[in-house]
């Protein structure tokens, strides 16, 4: 019986043995650090450069290998080389345990241990048939990348992730459309934009709470004049679709073919229209170093993306105040223009009044759009390496003191003036007219110059109290005879930007978004699968309904 028994007990030991081993294998790491660059070559190619830091869990197993997946087979393994914090180490094919195409990074002697950090580079000189054709514009191609990711069962912890485009060398900034990432995408749609020391169009996506165990999907698209037509991969007529009846059923998403049919078609609407007003390229948001002054109130606004109605009510007033012009008319709006034109005008106020020239409406509108679209351009380049944020909170603040300046005012006399000094930069706020209703409680008086824009007050004798004329109506003498109330000035100003936009601009989203398509581009949809070029080391998961937790996980390791 006592030899039964301890036999007994070694067999439990040597099972608990056995299992402890066993679990000391699982490998369990995290991913605090992941920056990629993606190199589309002038031949069509791609190169990857992956610096991946990895830190292995306590406990765990040594990351002995590291599986890379590649867009698809068509990579060079010749073109392959890694290191371990520095230390070559060699790739492998034949060691691969991914799916899909890919290599495995062999660490050898460089192995992580457990509750260590290492640094994994890797490089990858060539891979092919990874551009095709953009679906929406057959003079552009498209190419779309997936980092490599890792079975959730493995990875721990987030990911700082960045991923960096080099497009093809002569791209020029203008030309390129980047597209909306994945959905599951935790950092901003749009990328910064610049470029590298090559001289090379770049955009950057980054997300500090990414996570190395999901599929992100980033894409562009450029001229096909940049590459041989031979690189771009055809099409097939029928995308191939892989569809998982067992995954399908499983599924059960509640609403999906509501969601499918009603809801996306709603939702797309609603983020279309107002991506149309976002005028403003986004390489204008990559951060430089330092404040752009010296831009006038009207540039600042286009830095700010104002509502175009406004920016042009602005820019109406700067031509009036500059003798430039006075309004005939205000419905329909019509302009007696000085000729000849003065000199020192800005050259999107010439424009302005070339525009305002034509007496055909949709002639003047296209005009006044590309009038917009200069004017946008030239806020471009003159922001070229100033950091925007720096300058839009510049002008911010000088908005700010102009309001200041007049609400701190002692006598409306004083106030009206310090007003009309500053009525443009006053308009870059967004409250302005509120805020032109909660400071002129009392009385205003009017500018000089008011009835070139408003031709139903003239000026009337000069007041006594400051060196602004009063101001009278046509059908009749202002209430107190010097000025009018303020909240009237202000009515009068916001009911001559919603004449602006309903009578000259015509739908403000529509001539919005005809300038938009010239600066901005909508983004290219990344959703098509025979554009998607991405590199994975996971399975093609193939999850029938919206908002699925698919059972898709990637290298083993």
């Amino acid at each position: 019986m006592k030899r039964r028994f301890l036999a007994s007990v070694l067999t439990i030991l040597f099972a608990l043995v056995l299992t402890t081993g066993v679990l000391a294998q699982s490998y369990s790491f995290g991913v605090p650090k992941e920056v990629v660059h993606v190199y589309w070559n002038a031949d069509g190619t791609m190169s990857l450069d992956y610096t991946l830091v990895f830190a292995n869990n306590s406990g765990a197993h040594a990351i002995d290998f590291v599986d890379m997946g590649m867009p698809n087979s068509s990579f060079d393994i010749n073109t392959a080389s890694a290191d371990v914090d520095g230390s070559v180490v060699s790739v492998s094919r034949s060691d691969y345990q991914g799916s899909g195409s890919g290599f495995a990074v062999v660490l050898e002697n460089k192995q992580i241990p457990a509750g260590q950090t290492g640094t994994v580079h890797v490089y990858v000189g060539q891979v092919r048939n990874v551009i095709y054709d953009d679906s929406d514009d057959n003079s552009y191609a498209s190419g779309v990348f997936s980092p490599t990711w890792f079975g959730s069962e493995y990875v721990t912890g987030s990911t700082d992730l960045t991923v960096v485009y080099h497009l093809p060398p002569g791209v020029l900034p203008e030309e390129p459309k980047f597209h909306v990432p994945s959905s599951s995408w935790p950092g901003p749609q749009e990328p910064e934009t610049g470029l590298d020391s090559s001289g090379r169009v770049m955009y950057t996506w980054r997300a500090a709470n990414a996570n190395a165990h999901t599929q992100y999907k980033f894409g562009a698209s450029f001229p096909k004049t940049y590459i041989p037509e031979e690189a771009i991969v055809a099409p097939p007529v029928v995308p191939a679709f892989r569809f998982d009846l067992d995954n399908f059923m499983s599924c059960a998403c509640p609403g999906f073919f509501f969601l499918l049919f009603f809801g996306m078609p709603v939702l797309a609407a609603i983020g279309n229209r107002n991506r149309k007003l976002k005028y403003l390229p986004p390489k204008i948001s990559v951060e430089g170093h330092g404040i752009k002054r010296g831009l006038s109130a009207v540039e600042a606004a286009i830095l700010m993306e104002t509502p175009l109605d406004k920016v042009m009510t602005m820019i109406l007033f700067g031509v009036i105040k500059k003798d430039a012009a006075k309004v005939v008319s205000k419905d329909p709006l019509q302009l007696d223009i000085t000729k000849p034109i003065p000199e020192k005008l800005h050259t999107y106020e010439k424009e302005f009044l070339e525009a305002f020239e034509e007496n055909k409406p949709l002639v003047r509108r296209n005009k006044l759009q590309t009038m917009t679209i200069n004017l946008v351009k030239s806020v471009g380049q003159k922001m070229r390496g100033f950091s925007r944020k720096e300058t839009v909170d510049y002008y911010k603040k000088l908005n700010e003191r102009a309001w200041a300046q007049v609400e701190a005012a002692d006598t409306p006399e004083v106030k009206s003036q310090r007003f009309e000094e500053a009525l443009e930069w006053t308009m870059l706020d967004k409250d302005y007219d509120e805020r032109t209703r909660r400071t002129f409680t009392g009385p205003i008086f009017m500018p000089i110059w008011w009835h070139h824009y408003d031709p139903g007050y003239r000026p009337s004798a000069p007041s006594t109290g400051g060196g602004m004329p009063a101001m009278t109506s046509t059908t009749g003498k202002v209430p107190g005879g010097a000025s009018i109330p303020g909240s009237a000035f202000a009515a009068s100003v916001v009911g001559g930007v919603q004449n602006m936009s309903s009578k000259v601009l015509g739908d403000i989203r529509g001539f919005t978004g005809t300038v938009t398509e010239k600066t901005n581009p909508v983004p290219k949809s990344s959703g098509s699968s025979y554009r998607s070029s991405g590199g994975s080391s996971g399975c093609a998961c193939a999850c029938a309904c919206a908002g699925c937790a698919c059972a898709c996980a990637g290298g083993g390791r």
